[in-house]
């Protein structure tokens, strides 16, 4: 019995080994209730198989915070923190990826996966870089992101994949979970 624990620990060390991981780990945290929001550009991306991304970042005016929500089909708008997001944002819960912003959408594949991406071009952007220089990534009406630096594109609807340029590395989706389109939407 304990040469067989010792075999099956074993095991699992082999097998945890150098596994890159699925998702990307760069900080992100964002908790958005839609249901209190009631937010139609956002709606729309939280919708399965409805191929629309939304770029979510933020903005203040006249000393109150936005989120901005932007589409890959030419639509915007803005929602005022309420009470919740801003003691989220004090506790250092709303994080929007590398550099203040992220993409989230459903693609139009049949698999119905929702999807969180960074903003920033994974090939271009250095967070140890200075001064910080911001390679961002623009969503077109099809889905697909590309990069004016390295002029790359990358696949939103299939998991962030290289879809044209030279190798390199795809976009590693943020782990999230969207309970609808007028529900809850969170990455981590």
């Amino acid at each position: 019995m304990l040469a067989m624990t010792g075999l099956l620990s074993a095991a699992l060390f082999v097998a945890c080994g150098d596994v890159e991981s699925e998702f990307s780990t760069a900080p992100c945290a964002l908790y958005f209730d839609n249901q209190t929001h009631n937010d139609a550009t956002l709606a729309a991306a939280m919708t399965p198989l409805s191929g629309i991304f939304v770029t979510i970042t933020t903005t203040s005016k006249s000393g109150a915070q936005y989120f901005v929500f932007t589409n890959n089909q030419g639509h915007s708008s803005q929602v005022v923190f309420d009470a919740k997001d801003k003691q989220r944002q004090q506790a250092g819960q709303l994080i929007l990826g590398l550099n203040g912003a992220i993409i989230v959408g459903y693609g139009f594949s049949t698999s119905q996966t929702f999807y969180a991406y960074d903003r920033e071009c994974p090939n271009c952007f250095d967070s140890n870089a200075l001064p910080l220089r911001s390679y961002p990534l623009k969503v077109n009406s099809a889905g697909i992101a590309s990069c004016s630096h390295c002029h790359r594109t990358y696949d939103l609807n299939n998991g962030g994949i290289i879809a044209s340029g030279s190798g390199g590395k795809m976009i590693k989706p943020y782990p999230s979970v969207t309970t609808g389109a007028y529900g809850v939407l969170s990455v981590r």
